[in-house]
């Protein structure tokens, strides 16, 4: 019995994900690269729980990070979140805040100044169920 109650549960979450709550209106937000310097840039892989695609770069606008996705198509889900992170599975990360839509051009003030040779993955992450949509590799 207690396997049946596991096996639901798990099922349930998995289902919750899923559901669309994050916009779908294709955006058009794009880097000002007359000022803005590329510093690492990387392309989207499917994770478990989504199908990504699109291209994520840093730029290094007058000492200020932007993370910008381009091109971006994200599986919708309930709380998606942009994270810049250490690990692909993110325990270590900066939140930058909810996924503004599941496609087109983003942009996401990065706060601070993080070492990018140590949070060198951008995610999509659904941040109530701990699922990865998404991950670019930063390089």
């Amino acid at each position: 019995m207690k396997q049946i109650v596991i096996a639901a549960i798990t099922a349930l979450s998995f289902l919750s994900c899923k559901k669309n709550a994050t916009p779908v209106e294709r955006l058009n937000e794009n880097a000002d690269t007359s000022t803005a310097m590329a510093k690492a840039i990387g392309s989207f892989i499917n994770g478990p729980y989504g199908s990504t695609s699109g291209k994520a770069t840093v730029f290094n606008t007058n000492g200020v990070y932007t993370l910008q996705l381009e091109n971006m198509s994200v599986s919708n889900g309930p709380d998606l979140h942009v994270y810049l992170s250490k690990e692909q599975q993110p325990l270590n990360f900066i939140d930058l805040g909810k996924l503004k839509s599941t496609m087109g051009n983003q942009l996401y003030p990065v706060t601070g100044m993080p070492d990018l040779t140590q949070y060198k993955f951008a995610l999509v992450h659904c941040q109530q169920y701990n699922h990865l949509f998404g991950s670019a590799v930063l390089q």
